[in-house]
Parts: structure tokens; C-alpha cells; sequence
């Protein structure tokens, strides 16, 4: 399949049937035919003359639905809301998502009670040793089979690659980082200090997600945080280097790699091993 539209060859193939196309063909094609009404207008062609048959079932049943389909009552607009945000979040990640919102007021607490914390005199704050890892938390509740019911479903439809894992990402940082910027702001945290951090982690997470599953590298990098940085961080008091502005090309080299192996790896996302 070209970049912009679907083959004859698959086209054909996929109207007649064919078993011998590769799975990632079809998927492929799938995903692309959702968004593309040409390629939908040459399938349908297809079929016509292809599968002559299929046409006069499909025509059989649409004739039978159509009156049905008409009588159905509008969604109500709460329903329709309710239905365009399932595409964003699961319903089980709500509760993760008021987990991170309670760590974070309670470490912004304890940083008001500690008026030295990230204001400048060595001390550390709690607001800015978790920003980078809270929202690698949300984004394992979003992507485990765990906490989705429906992940057999969610995996096996033509969305289920990054797209997805993307939308869900975005759903997390959308919630999270607001709250870590009120926090930051309160204790006197700038914004520079965590945010690249953060996005770091988090595009790490999806790209180890790739190939241990999203839940697994999420679980993996906060362990390593908590006893490479944070552990340390808490016994002496002070600023880790890894929080510091001289850190932030770091950040920004693991940022940038996290990206593109997430984008050269975008088909692992479309399987079942990426919801462990």
C-alpha cells in the first residue's frame, strides 16, 4: 500500500477475499480505508464487480436495517459526550488518574509546610521529585489489559496502534501536567525543571511499552527512579543533578529517542503484548 492510498492489488484482493494477504496488509488497509473515502469508493467498486454476491447481501441487509435504524431515538448529548471521551480514557482510569491528583496536593502540602522546598535553599521538593514520573502512572492505567475489560476488542480493531496508545497519552498529560503546573507555581518549581523530564519519561514509557507492554515499562522506569534518584534525593535533602537545568540536554536527547523509536516501532502497539 502507497503512502496515500491503497493498491489495486489489495483492494482487489481484500473485495475477493483473498486469504493469501499478508495480516499487516489487511490491518493496514483497514486503518486506512477508515479515513480515506476514495479508497472506501474503490472497494465498494470492487466488490461490485468482484463479489457480486456480497453486494446483494449487503444491499439484502441494509434494506432490512435501514427502516430499523431510523426508528432509533437520538443518543442523548450526555451519552454522546460520554461515548467521544471512552475513546480517550477507559472508564477504570479515573480512579488512577484521582490516585495522582491526591500524591500530587499531598506532596504540595508537604512542600507549603517546608516553605525552603523549591524556593532556592537546597531542599528539595516533593512537587518537583514526582512530576516526572505521575503521569507515567496514568499512562499504564490507560494501556493495561488489567484495567480494561475490553483491551481484546480495543487491541484487535484497526485503531488499536499508536493512534490509541497516543490518545490515551495525550489524555493523561492533558489532566496531569495543569496540575503539576499549579503545583510548581505554589512551591516556586519552574516549569523547566520538570516538564522535559516528564515528556521524557513518559515517550521512554511508550517506547519500552513496544516490547515489554506499557504497564511493565512504566512499572520498571518508576522503580528505577524511585531508587536511582528519588531514594537518594530524600536522604540527603538536596536537588538531584538529574532535576537541575544542567540536565535538561539530557532530557531532551531521551525526548527526542523515545519519539523515534515509538515511531519506528508504531506497528508493536497494534498487538496484545503491548497491554502487560
Amino acid at each position: 500500500m502507497s503512502v496515500e492510498h491503497a493498491s489495486t492489488r489489495l483492494i482487489d484482493g481484500y473485495a475477493r477475499g483473498d486469504t493469501d494477504l499478508a495480516a499487516d496488509e489487511v490491518w493496514a488497509l483497514e486503518a486506512h480505508l477508515e479515513a480515506c473515502r476514495s479508497c472506501r469508493d474503490r472497494l465498494s467498486a470492487a466488490v461490485t464487480v468482484t463479489a457480486p454476491a456480497v453486494t446483494a447481501l449487503v444491499g439484502t441487509v441494509w434494506a432490512d436495517l435501514e427502516p430499523r435504524l431510523a426508528a432509533i431515538p437520538t443518543m442523548p448529548r450526555r451519552r454522546r459526550l460520554r461515548s467521544r471521551l471512552s475513546t480517550w480514557l477507559t472508564p477504570t482510569t479515573v480512579p488512577w488518574l484521582a490516585m495522582i491528583m491526591s500524591v500530587t496536593l499531598l506532596a504540595l502540602l508537604f512542600d507549603i509546610g517546608d516553605p525552603g522546598a523549591g524556593h532556592g535553599s537546597g531542599e528539595v521538593s516533593l512537587v518537583l521529585l514526582l512530576s516526572p514520573v505521575l503521569p507515567v502512572l496514568g499512562v499504564a492505567a490507560s494501556w493495561s489489559r488489567g484495567l480494561d475489560p475490553a483491551y481484546e476488542l480495543t487491541a484487535s480493531v484497526p485503531r488499536a496502534g499508536l493512534q490509541l496508545v497516543l490518545r490515551r497519552t495525550v489524555a493523561v498529560l492533558v489532566l496531569v501536567v495543569p496540575t503539576l503546573f499549579v503545583g510548581g507555581w505554589v512551591t516556586g518549581v519552574t516549569a523547566a525543571q520538570w516538564l522535559l523530564p516528564c515528556l521524557a519519561f513518559t515517550s521512554t514509557t511508550l517506547a519500552l511499552g513496544g516490547v515489554v507492554g506499557v504497564t511493565r515499562a512504566a512499572l520498571a522506569l518508576v522503580a528505577v527512579w524511585a531508587a536511582v534518584v528519588a531514594a537518594p534525593t530524600l536522604a540527603t535533602g538536596r536537588v538531584p543533578l538529574a532535576l537541575r537545568t544542567d540536565g535538561l540536554p539530557v532530557w531532551g536527547l531521551i525526548l527526542t529517542l523515545g519519539i523515534g523509536v515509538v515511531i519506528a516501532r508504531r506497528g508493536a502497539y497494534s498487538v496484545l503484548g503491548a497491554h502487560r
